[in-house]
């Protein structure tokens, strides 16, 4: 039996979600529960209604999250411990920034995200060197460079917002306000996307390939800070809005979900034409990098969906109207119908393969020019995210 048709059997046979709910998935849930009524007790005075619904749902998310992945739950713990000790450190002074140790160092935002793009730069090296190598010790080292990665780059947001009610008390919001901030956020969801789906095939070769996109948004990150990306500033009226915490989260866990079916669509491309080679061998089955082409892209569209649904309310609160024709707006519909033609191509005319790879990768720089290109070159309602 190939490897491809073990993980369909294997899929076939795959026990329910509430079957492998155990004792320990209860007390993490309880443990949920207990730092979202904590949260509500203290700071429930500062939260509207939406508020507080948004961090229910995220706390319920959270759990299902942990309960279908379970090494989601000891990072998500680790997240949580460190984000909570960086903010311990701090006080009630943002000068703690420079005078701690572990805070100038490791801890503070900006040293959590020097921390996160040097280990995903290491991260991408490592994955190359254990595919070419042969080497299940660089790949292992790797993958635990990526998990370590995207712990920093989290716990740097989590401080950041902290960081912002420091540095200015009307300046503070959650870190996802701008392109320096959001570009961080992709780093993370498309790396613990890609470490959900290396757990689930256990598969190491592919790595390199989606850490290719995500060390060319630190790249970004990196030069991006010498502009001033990083200060804090005070949000423009329209993102001083609920919508805004719900929206975005969800709209790059679409744009991490494209980009990474766009770089599988590279490693299949490759495999398919230099089959004979050794270490391309080593990669999955084309069959295996096919069916998580499609379920990268499937979870993306379900999400920027949802993302475009809550940006079209947003818009209504904010603008007045439902859709404008704005250029972002605009694009937003273009990347949207593109997956839409892509899933169709695929679930009713069966289309499989190289044409497949390849339009994943075009919808890459589709997605990209949505994200990027639009604030570069095109004005209108979003010029905040100008560069």
């Amino acid at each position: 039996m190939s490897e491809a048709e073990s993980l369909k059997f294997g899929e076939l046979n795959k026990p329910t979600l509430l079957s492998l709910i155990n004792s320990k998935d209860w007390a993490w849930f309880g443990l949920l529960t207990i730092a979202c009524v904590a949260t509500l007790t203290l700071y429930g005075a500062m939260m509207d209604g939406y508020e507080v619904a948004i961090l229910i749902g995220v706390a319920v998310l959270t759990a299902f999250v942990g309960w279908y992945w379970k090494s989601s739950i000891f990072y998500a713990v680790c997240v949580g411990i460190f984000s909570l000790f960086s903010i311990w450190l701090y006080g009630d002074s943002l000068a703690a920034g420079e005078q701690n140790f572990f805070l100038k160092f490791l801890l503070s935002s900006q040293s959590a995200f020097a921390w996160m793009g040097a280990l995903f730069f290491l991260a991408t090296a490592s994955y190359f060197l254990g595919l070419m190598a042969n080497s299940e010790f660089a790949l292992n080292v790797a993958s635990r460079m990526t998990w370590i990665a995207t712990g920093f780059g989290f716990v740097g947001l989590m401080v950041r917002w902290r960081e912002s009610y420091l540095y200015n008390p009307e300046y503070g919001h959650i870190p996802v306000s701008n392109l320096y901030e959001v570009f961080i956020m992709f780093c993370i969801i498309t790396g613990l996307m890609y470490l959900y789906y290396e757990g689930r095939y256990k598969n190491k070769n592919m790595g390199g390939f989606v850490l290719l996109i995500i060390s060319a948004a630190v790249g970004f990150v990196f030069w991006y800070e010498t502009r001033g990306a990083a200060d804090i500033k005070p949000l423009v009226p329209a993102l001083q809005s609920y919508w805004m915490k719900i929206h975005v989260p969800a709209n790059f866990v679409g744009y991490g979900a494209f980009a990474m079916s766009a770089m599988l669509g590279v490693a299949y491309l490759i495999k398919e034409k230099f089959a004979d080679n050794s270490v391309v061998k080593r990669l999955p089955e084309l069959q295996i990098i096919d069916d998580i082409m499609y379920k990268a892209i499937a979870l993306g569209f379900a999400f920027f969906t949802i993302a475009t649904i809550l940006g079209a309310m947003w818009a209504a609160e904010a603008w007045g109207g439902y859709w404008s024709w704005d250029p972002k707006e605009t694009w937003a519909l273009i990347v949207w119908l593109n997956y839409a033609a892509w899933l169709h191509m695929r679930l009713t005319k069966g289309w499989r393969g190289a044409p497949m790879a390849w339009w994943a990768i075009i919808g890459l720089f589709v997605t990209l020019f949505a994200f990027l290109g639009v604030n570069m070159f095109l004005s209108g309602l979003h010029s905040y995210g100008e560069l």
